[in-house]
Protein backbone atom coordinates (compact mmCIF):
# COMPACT_ATOMS: atom_id res chain seq x y z
CA UNK A 1 0.00 0.00 0.00
CA UNK A 2 1.27 3.38 -0.72
CA UNK A 3 1.24 6.33 1.65
CA UNK A 4 1.60 9.59 1.01
CA UNK A 5 4.63 11.13 2.99
CA UNK A 6 4.57 14.44 5.19
CA UNK A 7 5.26 17.65 3.21
CA UNK A 8 6.05 20.77 3.39
CA UNK A 9 1.87 21.65 2.25
CA UNK A 10 0.83 18.58 4.57
CA UNK A 11 3.63 18.44 7.42
CA UNK A 12 3.90 15.74 10.04
CA UNK A 13 2.58 17.31 13.42
CA UNK A 14 4.83 16.22 16.50
CA UNK A 15 3.57 17.04 19.72
CA UNK A 16 5.88 17.21 22.91
CA UNK A 17 5.82 18.76 26.08
CA UNK A 18 8.05 22.02 26.07
CA UNK A 19 10.96 21.21 27.70
CA UNK A 20 14.50 21.21 26.65
CA UNK A 21 14.45 17.51 27.13
CA UNK A 22 10.93 16.87 25.87
CA UNK A 23 12.50 19.13 23.21
CA UNK A 24 15.39 17.64 22.32
CA UNK A 25 13.39 14.19 22.57
CA UNK A 26 11.07 15.54 19.62
CA UNK A 27 14.21 16.77 17.20
CA UNK A 28 15.74 13.60 17.36
CA UNK A 29 12.42 11.84 16.51
CA UNK A 30 12.34 14.13 13.49
CA UNK A 31 15.89 13.68 12.68
CA UNK A 32 15.26 10.01 12.25
CA UNK A 33 11.94 10.38 10.28
CA UNK A 34 14.15 12.84 7.97
CA UNK A 35 16.86 10.13 7.61
CA UNK A 36 14.62 7.42 7.33
CA UNK A 37 12.85 9.14 3.88
CA UNK A 38 14.85 11.30 2.90
CA UNK A 39 13.12 14.28 3.93
CA UNK A 40 13.49 18.20 4.70
CA UNK A 41 13.22 19.41 8.09
CA UNK A 42 9.98 21.38 6.25
CA UNK A 43 8.02 18.28 5.76
CA UNK A 44 7.51 18.28 10.25
CA UNK A 45 6.09 20.52 12.48
CA UNK A 46 7.02 20.41 16.56
CA UNK A 47 4.00 21.73 18.78
CA UNK A 48 4.81 22.34 22.30
CA UNK A 49 1.93 21.61 24.64
CA UNK A 50 1.74 22.94 28.00
CA UNK A 51 1.00 20.23 30.38
CA UNK A 52 -0.97 20.09 33.83
CA UNK A 53 2.34 18.32 35.06
CA UNK A 54 4.50 20.89 33.59
CA UNK A 55 2.00 24.12 35.35
CA UNK A 56 1.82 22.61 38.82
CA UNK A 57 5.24 22.60 40.12
CA UNK A 58 5.03 23.08 44.05
CA UNK A 59 3.88 19.43 45.26
CA UNK A 60 4.20 16.32 44.59
CA UNK A 61 2.94 13.98 41.84
CA UNK A 62 0.91 12.06 43.88
CA UNK A 63 -0.86 14.67 45.10
CA UNK A 64 -2.34 16.27 41.85
CA UNK A 65 -2.59 12.96 39.92
CA UNK A 66 0.11 10.91 39.02
CA UNK A 67 1.89 10.28 35.43
CA UNK A 68 -1.71 11.06 33.36
CA UNK A 69 -0.40 14.51 34.20
CA UNK A 70 2.51 14.73 31.63
CA UNK A 71 0.16 12.85 28.71
CA UNK A 72 -3.18 14.55 29.14
CA UNK A 73 -3.37 17.12 27.05
CA UNK A 74 -1.03 15.81 24.54
CA UNK A 75 -3.06 12.79 23.95
CA UNK A 76 -6.52 14.61 23.83
CA UNK A 77 -4.98 17.30 20.96
CA UNK A 78 -4.27 13.42 18.79
CA UNK A 79 -7.49 12.35 19.39
CA UNK A 80 -8.71 15.77 18.80
CA UNK A 81 -6.27 16.11 15.12
CA UNK A 82 -3.94 19.04 15.98
CA UNK A 83 -1.09 17.00 16.26
CA UNK A 84 -0.61 13.56 14.29
CA UNK A 85 2.31 11.77 16.72
CA UNK A 86 3.11 12.41 20.19
CA UNK A 87 6.89 11.86 21.92
CA UNK A 88 7.28 10.80 25.09
CA UNK A 89 9.91 10.06 28.13
CA UNK A 90 8.13 6.40 28.85
CA UNK A 91 8.97 5.96 32.55
CA UNK A 92 6.24 9.08 32.56
CA UNK A 93 3.78 6.69 30.35
CA UNK A 94 0.48 4.90 32.35
CA UNK A 95 0.63 1.71 31.29
CA UNK A 96 -2.87 1.88 29.38
CA UNK A 97 -3.65 4.43 26.45
CA UNK A 98 -7.11 5.93 26.05
CA UNK A 99 -9.24 4.24 23.38
CA UNK A 100 -7.90 5.24 19.97
CA UNK A 101 -4.06 5.58 20.83
CA UNK A 102 -1.21 3.36 19.85
CA UNK A 103 2.50 3.28 21.37
CA UNK A 104 4.30 0.69 19.74
CA UNK A 105 7.18 2.47 18.38
CA UNK A 106 10.33 3.34 20.56
CA UNK A 107 13.24 4.65 19.89
CA UNK A 108 17.07 3.13 20.65
CA UNK A 109 17.37 3.11 24.36
CA UNK A 110 19.74 5.46 26.06
CA UNK A 111 21.73 4.80 29.40
CA UNK A 112 19.34 3.31 31.62
CA UNK A 113 20.98 4.26 35.36
CA UNK A 114 20.55 6.90 37.61
CA UNK A 115 23.03 9.64 37.69
CA UNK A 116 24.32 11.56 40.98
CA UNK A 117 24.70 15.52 40.42
CA UNK A 118 25.87 17.57 43.15
CA UNK A 119 27.88 20.76 42.79
CA UNK A 120 30.40 19.74 46.14
CA UNK A 121 30.15 16.38 46.22
CA UNK A 122 31.09 13.06 43.94
CA UNK A 123 29.47 10.20 45.18
CA UNK A 124 26.20 9.08 47.07
CA UNK A 125 28.46 7.40 49.38
CA UNK A 126 30.83 10.50 50.49
CA UNK A 127 27.94 13.07 51.04
CA UNK A 128 27.77 13.87 55.26
CA UNK A 129 25.20 12.38 57.21
CA UNK A 130 22.13 14.50 57.44
CA UNK A 131 22.67 15.92 53.91
CA UNK A 132 19.84 17.00 52.25
CA UNK A 133 19.39 14.57 48.81
CA UNK A 134 16.74 16.43 45.95
CA UNK A 135 14.04 13.99 44.55
CA UNK A 136 10.51 14.21 43.69
CA UNK A 137 10.71 10.19 42.59
CA UNK A 138 8.99 8.02 44.84
CA UNK A 139 11.03 5.24 43.89
CA UNK A 140 14.20 7.19 44.36
CA UNK A 141 13.16 8.36 47.44
CA UNK A 142 12.57 5.42 49.09
CA UNK A 143 15.79 3.04 47.76
CA UNK A 144 17.34 6.56 49.17
CA UNK A 145 15.79 5.96 52.36
CA UNK A 146 16.91 1.91 52.70
CA UNK A 147 20.25 3.04 51.65
CA UNK A 148 21.49 5.88 53.51
CA UNK A 149 18.76 7.12 56.04
CA UNK A 150 21.09 9.21 57.46
CA UNK A 151 20.01 11.62 54.77
CA UNK A 152 17.38 13.86 54.18
CA UNK A 153 15.28 13.61 51.30
CA UNK A 154 13.28 17.27 49.86
CA UNK A 155 10.64 17.56 47.67
CA UNK A 156 12.29 18.48 44.12
CA UNK A 157 10.21 19.00 40.80
CA UNK A 158 11.24 20.26 37.66
CA UNK A 159 12.71 20.06 34.68
CA UNK A 160 16.89 19.56 34.71
CA UNK A 161 17.96 23.27 34.28
CA UNK A 162 15.58 23.97 37.66
CA UNK A 163 16.55 21.26 39.42
CA UNK A 164 20.50 22.47 38.93
CA UNK A 165 19.53 26.23 39.96
CA UNK A 166 17.99 24.30 43.22
CA UNK A 167 21.24 22.80 43.84
CA UNK A 168 23.33 26.34 43.27
CA UNK A 169 20.46 27.80 45.62
CA UNK A 170 21.20 25.25 48.28
CA UNK A 171 17.80 23.65 48.62
CA UNK A 172 19.94 20.21 48.64
CA UNK A 173 23.30 19.34 48.80
CA UNK A 174 23.02 16.26 45.83
CA UNK A 175 20.45 14.95 43.48
CA UNK A 176 19.80 12.20 41.16
CA UNK A 177 18.62 13.12 37.83
CA UNK A 178 18.07 10.55 34.21
CA UNK A 179 21.48 9.56 32.61
CA UNK A 180 20.06 8.99 29.78
CA UNK A 181 18.06 12.93 30.00
CA UNK A 182 21.57 14.27 30.45
CA UNK A 183 23.02 12.74 27.57
CA UNK A 184 20.44 13.71 25.29
CA UNK A 185 21.00 17.38 26.05
CA UNK A 186 24.53 17.11 26.07
CA UNK A 187 25.29 17.88 29.41
CA UNK A 188 27.01 14.28 30.62
CA UNK A 189 29.30 16.30 32.22
CA UNK A 190 27.52 17.65 34.99
CA UNK A 191 27.06 13.77 36.55
CA UNK A 192 29.52 13.40 39.37
CA UNK A 193 29.19 9.37 38.90
CA UNK A 194 26.76 6.73 38.08
CA UNK A 195 24.19 4.93 40.52
CA UNK A 196 24.72 1.19 39.11
CA UNK A 197 21.59 -0.86 38.11
CA UNK A 198 23.00 -3.28 40.97
CA UNK A 199 23.05 -0.09 43.53
CA UNK A 200 19.77 1.44 42.41
CA UNK A 201 17.62 -0.42 39.79
CA UNK A 202 15.76 2.30 37.62
CA UNK A 203 12.42 3.19 36.76
CA UNK A 204 10.46 0.76 34.61
CA UNK A 205 11.37 2.25 30.79
CA UNK A 206 14.03 4.61 31.88
CA UNK A 207 15.99 5.93 29.04
CA UNK A 208 13.35 5.53 26.35
CA UNK A 209 11.40 7.16 24.12
CA UNK A 210 8.18 6.20 23.23
CA UNK A 211 5.99 7.67 20.07
CA UNK A 212 1.94 7.32 20.17
CA UNK A 213 -0.04 7.77 17.65
CA UNK A 214 -3.89 7.23 16.11
CA UNK A 215 -4.87 3.92 15.91
CA UNK A 216 -6.42 4.85 12.71
CA UNK A 217 -3.97 6.72 11.33
CA UNK A 218 -1.86 4.67 8.43
CA UNK A 219 0.49 7.42 7.61
CA UNK A 220 1.86 8.23 10.65
CA UNK A 221 2.09 3.87 11.22
CA UNK A 222 4.06 3.73 8.12
CA UNK A 223 6.32 6.22 8.95
CA UNK A 224 7.10 5.36 12.60
CA UNK A 225 7.45 1.41 11.90
CA UNK A 226 10.74 2.96 9.98
CA UNK A 227 12.31 4.05 13.12
CA UNK A 228 10.81 1.52 15.65
CA UNK A 229 13.90 -0.21 17.71
CA UNK A 230 12.63 -4.12 18.14
CA UNK A 231 15.36 -4.51 21.15
CA UNK A 232 13.73 -1.56 23.22
CA UNK A 233 10.42 -2.61 22.23
CA UNK A 234 11.29 -6.53 23.29
CA UNK A 235 12.76 -5.02 26.66
CA UNK A 236 9.94 -2.28 27.31
CA UNK A 237 7.13 -5.73 27.15
CA UNK A 238 8.40 -7.26 30.00
CA UNK A 239 9.28 -4.14 31.91
CA UNK A 240 5.71 -2.39 31.65
CA UNK A 241 3.30 -5.68 32.18
CA UNK A 242 5.77 -6.10 35.12
CA UNK A 243 4.41 -2.30 35.69
CA UNK A 244 1.08 -3.10 34.99
CA UNK A 245 0.65 -6.06 36.54
CA UNK A 246 1.96 -4.39 39.53
CA UNK A 247 -0.89 -1.32 39.15
CA UNK A 248 2.41 1.05 39.11
CA UNK A 249 1.37 4.81 39.75
CA UNK A 250 3.33 7.92 40.88
CA UNK A 251 2.26 6.64 44.38
CA UNK A 252 4.08 3.30 44.24
CA UNK A 253 8.09 2.95 44.50
CA UNK A 254 8.59 0.51 41.54
CA UNK A 255 11.73 -0.77 39.66
CA UNK A 256 12.21 -2.56 36.64
CA UNK A 257 14.80 -3.39 34.17
CA UNK A 258 15.12 -5.72 31.32
CA UNK A 259 18.06 -6.93 29.47
CA UNK A 260 18.66 -9.21 26.48
CA UNK A 261 21.45 -11.45 25.78
CA UNK A 262 20.84 -13.64 22.50
CA UNK A 263 17.61 -14.90 22.69
CA UNK A 264 17.46 -14.27 26.35
CA UNK A 265 15.78 -11.86 28.48
CA UNK A 266 16.93 -10.84 31.93
CA UNK A 267 14.05 -9.27 33.99
CA UNK A 268 14.52 -7.73 37.51
CA UNK A 269 12.01 -5.99 39.73
CA UNK A 270 12.15 -4.64 43.28
CA UNK A 271 9.22 -2.84 44.93
CA UNK A 272 10.55 -0.60 48.23
CA UNK A 273 8.10 0.69 50.89
CA UNK A 274 7.81 3.99 50.95
CA UNK A 275 9.31 4.61 54.08
CA UNK A 276 12.40 2.99 52.46
CA UNK A 277 12.34 0.42 55.45
CA UNK A 278 12.16 -2.52 52.91
CA UNK A 279 12.54 -3.75 49.68
CA UNK A 280 11.46 -7.19 47.95
CA UNK A 281 13.11 -8.17 44.49
CA UNK A 282 13.41 -10.90 42.07
CA UNK A 283 15.58 -11.84 39.26
CA UNK A 284 14.63 -14.01 36.42
CA UNK A 285 15.01 -14.76 32.85
CA UNK A 286 13.10 -16.57 29.93
CA UNK A 287 13.03 -16.84 25.73
CA UNK A 288 12.37 -13.22 24.64
CA UNK A 289 9.02 -13.97 23.36
CA UNK A 290 7.73 -14.48 26.98
CA UNK A 291 8.81 -11.60 28.21
CA UNK A 292 5.27 -9.89 29.05
CA UNK A 293 4.30 -13.25 30.92
CA UNK A 294 7.42 -13.03 32.35
CA UNK A 295 6.77 -9.55 33.86
CA UNK A 296 3.37 -10.52 34.93
CA UNK A 297 4.44 -13.66 36.86
CA UNK A 298 6.26 -11.57 38.82
CA UNK A 299 4.38 -8.89 39.80
CA UNK A 300 2.38 -11.23 40.76
CA UNK A 301 4.51 -13.21 43.13
CA UNK A 302 6.09 -9.71 44.41
CA UNK A 303 2.82 -8.52 45.38
CA UNK A 304 2.00 -12.22 47.16
CA UNK A 305 5.39 -11.96 49.34
CA UNK A 306 4.85 -8.20 49.97
CA UNK A 307 1.11 -9.13 51.26
CA UNK A 308 -1.75 -6.05 51.69
CA UNK A 309 -0.53 -2.82 52.97
CA UNK A 310 2.91 -2.81 51.29
CA UNK A 311 3.06 0.37 49.73
CA UNK A 312 1.12 2.24 52.61
CA UNK A 313 3.00 4.81 54.40
CA UNK A 314 3.99 4.20 57.98
CA UNK A 315 3.23 7.17 60.50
Amino acid sequence: MKHDLPSPASPLKIGTRGSPLALAQAYETRQRLMAAFDLDEACFEIIVIKTTGDRILDRPLKEIGGKGLFTKEIEEDMLSGKIDIAVHSMKDMPTLQPGGLVLDTYLPREDVRDAFVSLNHDTLESLPPGSNLGSSSLRRRAQLMLKRPDLNVVEFRGNVQTRLKKLQDNVADATFLAAAGLNRLGMSEIIKSYLETDVMLPAVAQGAIGIERRQDDARSAHLLAAIHHTETGQRLAAERAFLAALDGSCETPIAGLAELDGSTLRLRGEVIRPDGSEAINDDQTAPIEDGAELGREMAQKLLSTAGPGFFDWKN
